[in-house]
């Protein structure tokens, strides 16, 4: 949960090794993957600066964060603006601990009243991986507000739905209640990482949060730039879609 707004790529970034290096200081256990918000490498609602601000998914902003994650051996998921061709999309990296992108998901949907309809594409597709042993999805901010996409995502075998987003301070409720209720009704882990601070007259929320697959919160930002953390446990996910088989019983509704 990065306070960054105003400040350049460089020193997001530096902000983001200064955290992992902390984290790694603090305890015992090494981080296996970071997640950042929404648009992390440009900030958020930067209008005509968006345009200057994308590239190739594969380009000089990936070279560093790939870099990155090789020194500190984690993997780190990010929002970067993303130039194809013609076409900017609304877009979130997952680069691993060797410093290989292993996905590059396109946000499907754009925030309804934001700038973001003016300067993105929509993707056209979900995105699954497996990391570690642990199928992971990717959404972005908005998508995470419908129930059919995350859903999607957890019937293709999810057990992790990675969310950068970037919520305003009078959106609370979406991470307080959607959030941990899309978590809840799929049984799966869900990570939201948000922005904290001020942008451009955006007043961000932070309030990030990693919550387990019945619906409790493993983890939980305040209004503040951190960096909070969880172990996932993957026989929670089995037990919680065991107890409640919604994924199951949504397949024998027809729906």
């Amino acid at each position: 949960q990065c306070d960054g707004g105003g400040l350049g790529l460089d020193k997001r970034l530096e902000r983001l090794k200064q955290s992992i290096e902390r984290a790694h200081q603090n305890s015992d256990l090494k981080l296996d993957l970071v997640l950042c918000p929404e648009l992390f490498t440009s900030g958020y609602n930067i209008a005509d600066q968006i345009i200057a601000s994308a590239e190739a998914k594969e380009g000089p902003i990936f070279d560093k964060i790939s870099a990155l994650a090789k020194t500190f051996e984690t993997a780190v998921v990010y929002g970067y603006p993303e130039r194809s061709e013609n076409y900017i999309y609304n877009a979130a990296a997952f680069v691993s601990s060797e410093g290989n992108l292993l996905a590059n998901h396109r946000k499907r949907l754009m925030a309804p009243g934001s700038f973001e309809e003016e300067y993105f594409d929509n993707g056209n597709s979900s995105t699954i991986l497996n990391y570690g042993g642990v199928t992971i999805g990717i959404l972005i901010c908005y998508e995470v507000e419908f129930p059919e996409y995350v859903r999607e995502t957890a019937a293709k075998g999810a057990q992790l739905i990675l969310v950068p987003t970037a919520l305003a301070s009078q959106w609370s409720v979406v991470a307080t209640r959607v959030v941990t209720t899309r978590a809840f009704e799929n049984g799966v882990w869900l990570a939201y990482a948000n922005h904290a601070g001020h942008e451009n007259g955006i007043d961000y929320l932070g309030g990030s949060n990693i919550v387990a697959p019945d619906g409790s919160i493993a983890a939980q930002a305040g209004s503040q730039e951190t960096l909070i953390s969880a172990t996932i446990d993957l026989d929670s996910v089995q037990k919680a879609q065991k107890r409640l088989p919604y994924l199951a019983d949504t397949k024998r509704l027809g729906l």
